[in-house]
């Protein structure tokens, strides 16, 4: 079957290719991204051509994924224009490195605000559509760092993407019953092919950063991705986690898995979150809730989740 499909952060890295595969793959595709005639003009441009080239359904549609008035006019706009929309891949987000101490409190904000709030205002514009429809598939782009071995100086981050996966967990249950599955999909640590750590910001107390760039952490900005570089896979490419998005996408209903890990550093995070899940599995079980662990094409019936089994 071939899906209506809504990709944010796809300017580039994860989102650019996923966008891509999707599209050759025979979805109709909107790649969303911010300042589509201003500074991703280029990007908007080299959709254009790859749907040309390849004569496929790529097109891409402005959303700032901070503004719920950006997020609700583009689903509006993919609605109007295809008629419906299938799926949501949240993979919008931003980096940060440094001492957590030099951050200010407004920028773990703005930080939060990227990565999990960006996911609440679009599943607001987009949610009411998929349930209205009776079906439709929400597909989250985690990371590994949230149960997997992390290191220092991504604390901001680690921390949001942490409420992200908090989020995708607890709404997988609240939209089971309207037949909307969910996915998450786990990348580890990819150094190339994605613009995380080149864009990652700052810390703006630059006092409190001078003080970790000479006291006896002066070297271990350096030291933490000089280990990056020791224990990533060194050609890791980030079409990886395009294509296990891809496979999820063409699964039955019923069929997808609730978690996928693409990690080829095999961080751990694959290991907890095995246990994490089965013990909220049980816990849904044990509360009579099972059926909440996977959407179900019939409707639910009392007593019959005990029995229910999750991926």
């Amino acid at each position: 079957m071939k899906y209506v499909i809504v990709i944010t952060g796809a300017s580039s890295g994860f989102g650019a290719v996923t966008a891509r595969r999707l599209a050759e793959a025979g979805h109709t595709v909107y790649a969303t991204m911010r300042e589509t005639g201003g500074r991703n003009a280029e990007q908007v441009e080299s959709a254009r051509k790859f749907a040309a080239e390849k004569s496929v359904d790529l097109r891409t549609a402005e959303l700032d994924v901070s503004s719920q008035e950006s997020a609700d006019r583009a689903v509006q706009q993919v609605l109007a224009a295809a008629g419906r929309l299938d799926i949501i891949i949240h993979n919008a987000g931003h980096m940060v490195f440094g001492p957590a101490e030099a951050f200010t409190p407004e920028q773990l904000a703005e930080i939060y605000d990227a990565n999990v709030l960006s996911t609440q205002r679009v599943n607001r514009a987009a949610l009411p559509i998929l349930r209205k429809q009776g079906g439709g598939l929400v597909i989250w782009v985690g990371s590994s760092s949230t149960r997997g071995g992390t290191p220092p100086y991504l604390a901001p981050y680690f921390a949001a993407k942490a409420g992200m996966d908090a989020m995708a967990v607890s709404y997988a249950g609240e939209l089971a019953r309207w037949k909307i599955e969910s996915t998450i999909v786990v990348p580890g640590a990819f150094t190339s092919g994605t613009n995380h750590f080149a864009n990652a910001g700052k810390p703006s107390d630059a006092s409190r950063l001078n003080e970790y760039s000479s006291g006896p952490t002066a070297k271990l900005g350096e030291e933490i991705m000089q280990g990056f570089a020791r224990t990533a896979v060194p050609d890791a490419d980030v079409a990886e986690v395009a294509n296990a998005i891809v496979k999820v996408v063409d699964m039955p209903f019923g069929k997808r898995p609730f978690r996928v890990h693409v990690d080829p550093a095999n961080d751990g995070a694959e290991l907890v979150n095995g246990v994490a899940d089965r013990v909220r599995a049980e816990l849904l079980r044990n509360m009579g809730l099972g059926d909440l662990l996977r959407p179900s094409s019939t409707p639910a019936k009392e007593g019959r989740n005990h029995h229910d089994s999750v991926a």
